[in-house]
């Protein structure tokens, strides 16, 4: 039976976000992004590397990402994703 997904933990979204960031999309980065880091201002991810993230985020949680929430708020660092995608599995 698979893991409820409504019910995982913060820290667990935080290592697949984080797995897949490290795995997908830091190509040339030699240290990995900190949770804290902000991903978009410091270019670790560009505008096709968001929409990777969304697609990764919508297929392995489950949920769906409007076009009106795709902003530095909920995208801009492995801690934002963590806290965006835990208030969407709670709605």
């Amino acid at each position: 039976m698979k893991e409820s997904i409504k019910n995982m933990e913060s820290e667990k979204i935080a290592e697949k976000v984080e797995s897949f960031i490290e795995k997908d999309v830091v190509f040339e980065q030699e240290a990995k992004p900190s949770r804290d880091q902000a991903l978009l201002e410091t270019g670790i991810i560009d505008s096709t590397s968001i929409l990777e993230l969304v697609a990764f985020l919508e297929e392995t949680f489950g949920i769906t990402i409007e076009d009106e929430e795709l902003l530095p708020a909920n995208l801009d660092s492995i801690d934002k994703i963590t806290s965006f995608v835990s208030r969407k599995l709670s709605t």
